[in-house]
């Protein structure tokens, strides 16, 4: 591969992702050693899962000393391997705090002593805490080195010898994640999803998915699922917010939205309610013409009963409109016989006979 190939690869991947990071969640230099080691052979989201209920308990080297094994056990029991791995965890926290006074140390020699910890892991910490040019080679690294011919080789150290000798200097610092995170998404292993890569016309690969199977692949990029994008650069432990505690907002975020959510259900639900209660009044359901009929006939039997109450009383009222289609005479009509009932009532009522003073 040509220096100018290569450079507009990593020019491509820089403009797609600015500002790569791990996506495993950490705070600190000593979570981030954590959680590189415990997720050997083992998915990120699965080390997420365990690290979200270990570290608020113990994320220093002294507090995982003091839970002990058999106490770190029932918080990463979602980790493969999850036995050796928490002899190794207090191990390598025993060993910070007698030798390096509780601090991650900064040389590959002293990290790869720690118990658990590998070429791989110290190469992570040396260039997310220490800001140091290495490349560390997981199997995703390995696969699209290999394929796009950016590193050919046979195993993951000389993958890693190549891509650092031959990565320009302004793109190695970033250069582990920008390949891994294109291997976990787009690259995948066993149909890479090269009608979406945005290297495909840069890429060496000979056996390049074409379009009519990409729908085939389980690439997570055909389903529109990428990494989280990132904003900001740091050395975990310090400054700006770390993926765990992005997480932690987007959580928070998520849980006002659903409250907002459930607010405006209730609010859905009252005016269902109101709307069901007003659909249970015919008039509301009825055309104009049943509703201006059902009015006219309820507002004739209304003047009826009146005037047969006002006859029994008095002499028949004539103001009372026989239109019974006229909806103000009816009503006029009404008023007046209510009138004239009242006023015959009150004449026909007799004094009640009071009994005789002693």
């Amino acid at each position: 591969m040509t220096p100018a190939r290569r450079r507009a690869i990593f020019r491509r991947l820089q403009e797609a992702n600015p500002h790569p990071t791990t996506e495993l969640l950490n705070d600190s230099p000593f979570e981030l050693l954590a959680a590189v080691m415990l997720s050997a052979h083992t998915t990120d989201k699965s080390v997420n899962a365990a690290t979200r209920k270990l570290f608020p308990i113990a994320n220093t080297p002294a507090a995982i000393v003091k839970l002990g094994v058999e106490g770190v056990k029932p918080y990463i029991k979602a980790v493969g391997l999850y036995n050796t791995k928490a002899q190794n965890l207090v191990g390598l926290a025993q060993q910070i705090v007698d030798k390096h006074d509780g601090k991650v140390p900064d040389t590959r020699e002293d990290l790869e002593a720690l118990p658990g910890v590998g070429r791989k892991t110290a190469s992570i910490i040396l260039n997310m805490v220490y800001g140091q040019n290495e490349i560390a080679v997981d199997t995703h690294i390995f696969r699209v080195a290999n394929r796009t011919g950016l590193a050919p080789g046979k195993n993951p150290r000389e993958v890693e010898d190549g891509l650092v000798a031959t990565t320009p200097k302004e793109y190695i610092k970033d250069a582990h994640h920008w390949l891994l995170l294109h291997g976990r998404y787009v690259c995948v292993a066993r149909l890479p999803a090269c009608p979406k890569c945005i290297i495909a016309d840069l890429c060496e690969y000979p056996d390049k998915t074409p379009a009519k199977k990409l729908d085939e692949s389980d690439a997570p990029v055909v389903r529109k699922v990428g990494p989280r994008p990132h904003t900001e650069t740091r050395v975990p432990g310090e400054g700006e917010p770390t993926p765990r505690s992005r997480a932690s907002a987007t959580g928070s975020r998520t849980s006002a939205a659903g409250t907002r959510a459930s607010a405006t259900g209730s609010r859905a639900s009252a005016a269902g309610a109101h709307a069901s209660a007003a659909g249970a009044r015919p008039s509301d359901r009825a055309s104009k013409k049943t509703r201006g009929n059902a009015k006219s006939g309820a507002q004739t039997a209304a003047g009826n009963e009146i005037r047969g109450t006002a006859k029994s009383g008095s002499r028949r009222s004539t103001a009372a409109s026989e239109d019974t289609t006229s909806a103000s005479k009816s009503r006029t009509g009404a008023a007046d016989s209510r009138a004239r009932a009242a006023a015959g009532g009150a004449r026909k009522r007799r004094p009640r006979p009071v009994g005789k003073l002693i």
